[in-house]
């Protein structure tokens, strides 16, 4: 066994929920985001959605929360390999990393004005 392994399959869940919880403490997005993960998913039950709706809700917030993980491990990692010395290309990748996280709310932001917006228009309309 060596150093980098997990002795077990319940060892390396503990490190990944350690690893939740620290992106809940340290991590001020990545809260936010979960703080309005839940509130997607309350409101998708108060409008009734379908379960294929709610997949699809459920879906778009673990691909935003993926992002924010990934883009927070990369900037950990460049951060200790730089030993937080500035660096062109650790601001390009950060910025980058960045950008994914963005582009991805963005689109569930889109995702959602079409789920949303489709049950609340039945709501008043119908």
């Amino acid at each position: 066994m060596t150093k980098f392994k997990s002795a077990s399959v319940w060892e390396s869940i503990s490190h990944a929920i350690h690893g939740l919880k620290l992106a809940l403490h340290s991590q001020r997005n990545f809260v936010i985001e979960v703080i309005f993960s839940f509130l997607a998913l309350s409101l998708a039950f108060l409008l009734k959605f379908s379960i294929t709706d709610i997949c699809i809700v459920i879906i778009m917030i673990t691909i935003v929360l993926i992002c924010e993980l990934l883009n927070s491990a990369i900037e950990f990692t460049l951060d200790a390999v730089y030993k937080n010395n500035y660096s062109k290309l650790v601001e390009m990748a950060k910025d980058m990393s960045a950008g994914m996280v963005l582009l991805v709310a963005i689109m569930s932001v889109f995702v959602g004005i079409i789920l949303y917006g489709s049950y609340v228009f039945k709501l008043f309309f119908y």
